[in-house]
C-alpha cells in the first residue's frame, strides 16, 4: 500500500494539447480515489501517467513518497485493471491469474498455487480456475482481471472504467463487489469512470475533471451539496442540478416563477452581481398540497403547467418544460454540451413524494425550498452561495 501525489501534473501533446493541465491531487494510503469527468476530460489519461503507460511532459509523481517519473511501469509495482479486460484467450483463469506472479519469477509454484487459490476464493472463482475467458461471461472476466491484480500485492489498484461494458444489473453488482474487496484489502485504489453512480457510491473522494483541469476535489457528499462551480453542479446529480435565471434587486431576488427575500449576508457574497444563475436541486421542490406548514416559510410557491409525469415506484419525477432568457442561454448550452446533459436548457425537472397525484398535462402548484439554492456567476461560474456563513 502506498500514498500517491500529483504535483502540477502536465500532458501535453506534440500539437501543444494540455489533455491535463496543472493537476495536483494528494491520495492516502487506502483511499478509494475517483476520477470522473465527461469524455475528453483528461481522467484516463491521468490513470496512465500513474501507471507509467504515458509520459508526464511537467509535474512530479510520488508513490510512496519516491519520484517516479521515469520509471518504468514494471518498476512501480501497481496493478491496474483495464476496460477491455487484458486477458490472454489461450490461457485458463487459473494461469490468468498466475501470470503476474511467474512473470516476476519471484514465486515458486507452491506459492503461486496459494497466491492464485486465495484470490479465487475471494472473488468466487474457484469453480472456473480451469476455464477459458471465452467461456465466461462478463463479469466473471472481470473478477479474473481483479484477481491477477490482487496477487500481486501491488502498492496501489488502478481502475480504467472496468464496469463500462457490462450490462446495468451486472454494473451494479460488479460495483458492490469493488467497494467489499477494496474495503476488505485496504489498498490504495485510483478508479476512473464517467458514470457518477459510480464515482458518488464507491469513492472515499471524489476528483472531478473539466478538458484537463482539476474542478473540485472532495468527497461525494460534499461535491452533492457543496459543488464550487457551474460545472460540477450540473455534472454531479441524476437528474441534473435545475438552473434558473436569477436577477438581484437590492434584497431581493426575482426568479421566473417569483420572487425571495435574501438575508444580508447573502446579499453582501453577491458583491456588485445582477444577474445569476440559480441551481435547484429535483428533490428541493414538492407538490404544494403536500408540504409542511411548518416549512412553507422557509421556500416559495408558484403555479406550473406539468408535462409528463414519470412514476418509478420508488419515486416519481415531473418535468415543465422551460426555456431560459438569452442573457444565460448561451452560457446554459454551453454546460449542457460540456457535462452531456440534455435537460439542463429545456425543462424544470421536480422530483415528487409518492404521495403526489399530479397528472400529465395538469396545472399545479409547487413549492420551492430557496435553503437549498445555489447561485452562479454566469461568465466564471462560481458558486457565490459558499462565501456566505453558514
Amino acid at each position: 500500500m502506498a500514498t500517491i501525489e500529483m504535483q502540477n501534473i502536465v500532458k501535453r501533446y506534440g500539437d501543444g494539447f494540455p489533455a491535463v493541465n496543472d493537476v495536483s491531487i494528494d491520495i492516502a494510503d487506502g483511499e478509494f480515489m475517483i476520477l470522473v469527468g465527461p469524455s475528453g476530460c483528461g481522467k484516463s489519461t491521468l490513470l496512465r501517467m500513474i501507471v507509467g503507460l504515458e509520459d508526464i511532459t511537467s509535474g512530479d509523481m510520488l508513490i510512496a513518497g519516491e519520484r517516479v517519473n521515469d520509471l518504468a511501469p514494471r518498476d512501480r509495482n501497481l496493478a491496474m485493471v483495464f476496460q477491455n479486460y487484458a486477458l490472454y484467450p489461450h490461457l485458463s483463469v487459473y494461469e490468468n491469474i498466475a501470470f503476474p506472479l511467474r512473470l516476476s519469477k519471484e514465486f515458486n509454484n507452491d506459492e503461486i498455487d496459494a497466491k492464485v487459490r486465495e484470490a479465487s476464493k475471494t472473488l468466487e472463482l474457484d469453480e472456473h480456475l480451469e476455464r477459458k475467458p471465452a467461456n465466461l461471461s462478463g463479469g466473471q472476466r472481470q473478477r479474473v482481471a481483479m484477481g491477477r491484480a490482487i496477487v500481486r500485492d501491488a502498492k496501489a489498484f488502478l481502475f480504467d472504467e472496468p464496469l463500462s461494458n457490462l450490462d446495468a444489473k451486472l454494473r451494479g453488482q460488479m460495483r458492490t463487489e469493488i467497494s467489499r474487496l477494496q474495503k476488505r484489502l485496504g489498498v490504495t485504489t485510483v478508479y476512473v469512470t464517467h458514470d457518477q453512480t459510480e464515482a458518488m457510491t464507491l469513492g472515499d473522494r471524489v476528483a472531478v475533471l473539466k478538458k484537463g483541469v482539476l474542478q473540485q476535489c472532495a468527497t461525494p457528499r460534499e461535491l452533492y451539496e457543496h459543488p464550487d462551480n457551474l460545472f460540477v453542479a450540473g455534472f454531479i446529480g441524476s437528474p441534473p442540478m435545475n438552473f434558473l435565471p436569477a436577477t438581484v434587486n437590492g434584497d431581493r431576488l426575482d426568479l421566473p416563477f417569483g420572487s425571495v427575500t435574501m438575508s444580508p449576508e447573502t446579499v453582501a457574497a453577491l458583491g456588485d452581481e445582477e444577474l445569476l444563475i440559480a441551481g435547484v436541486r429535483p428533490e428541493h421542490f414538492e407538490d404544494a398540497s403536500l408540504v409542511d406548514e411548518a416549512i412553507r416559510p422557509r421556500g416559495m410557491e408558484f403555479d406550473v403547467e406539468v408535462d409528463v409525469v414519470e412514476w418509478l415506484g420508488h419515486e416519481q419525477y415531473a418535468y415543465v418544460p422551460f426555456e431560459p432568457p438569452p442573457e444565460i442561454a448561451g452560457k446554459l448550452a454551453e454546460l449542457q454540451a460540456e457535462t452531456d446533459s440534455e435537460s439542463l436548457r429545456t425543462q424544470l425537472v421536480v422530483a415528487l413524494d409518492t404521495a403526489s397525484r399530479i397528472s400529465d398535462g395538469e396545472r399545479t402548484r409547487l413549492f420551492m425550498d430557496v435553503r437549498k439554492m445555489h447561485l452562479f456567476v454566469p461568465e466564471t461560474g462560481e458558486n457565490l452561495t459558499s462565501r456566505v456563513p453558514a
